[in-house]
């Protein structure tokens, strides 16, 4: 298994988009159908085997944005490779009832191909969502810490050497200190008069 999967890893990982992931399905269809009726005959096995292949890989390539667009493109694509196989006589319409008979054949084929590209698919939808909900998680748990530690400062900062409503000393001061602005409040008495101002003497010049 985990020799399998190195090799899994070292595979090219494309992302493919929509219409990327439909031109790769039917192109590979089509050769490799070409391939099938020059090599093996016509095999609709070796065509059913490869078709699988070609699905788990398109569903896998696909990129996210377009996830849901892989089970719709693999059908299309083994319908497009499969006129290759069927043999027909008789002009259009034969043709026409060769490839209608090969699909229904073949309809096994199609829709293992389709399942296997809609379990990849809801798979990698699935991991996905798990990641964001993660990465939610782990944004907002941070964001708390942040205004946790930055509250904390605050009070400290706020509660250092500094006096309280009432004129005692702040949260932060040592006890039995005063803060920077404390004083004794002491009774005053009355305040005597002044004198009256005297006019100022003129000295005469000479």
């Amino acid at each position: 298994m985990r020799s399998i999967a190195r090799a899994v890893r070292r595979m090219p990982n494309p992302r493919l988009t929509g219409l990327g992931c439909g031109l790769f399905c039917g192109v590979s269809m089509v050769v490799l159908a070409g391939l099938d009726r020059l090599l093996l005959g016509a095999s609709a096995t070796v065509y059913g085997v490869l078709f699988l292949l070609v699905s788990a890989l398109s569903a896998g390539w696909v990129r996210r944005g377009d996830l849901a667009s892989a089970p719709v493109v693999v059908p299309i694509a083994f319908a497009v490779g499969l006129p290759l196989l069927a043999e027909g006589e008789g002009g259009l319409g034969g043709h026409l009832m060769a490839l209608v008979t090969a699909l229904a054949l073949e309809a096994g084929w199609l829709y293992g191909g389709t399942l296997v590209a809609g379990v990849i698919v809801t798979v990698r939808k699935l991991r996905l969502m798990a990641r964001r909900v993660a990465e939610r998680e782990r944004d907002r748990v941070g964001e708390g810490e942040r205004g946790g530690s930055a509250r904390e400062g605050r009070v400290r900062v706020g509660g250092q050497g500094g006096r309280s409503r009432d004129g005692g000393p702040g949260r932060g001061a040592a006890p039995g200190t005063r803060g920077p602005g404390s004083y004794d409040h002491r009774p005053v008495g009355p305040r005597s008069p002044r004198p009256p101002a005297q006019p100022r003497r003129t000295v005469p010049r000479g």
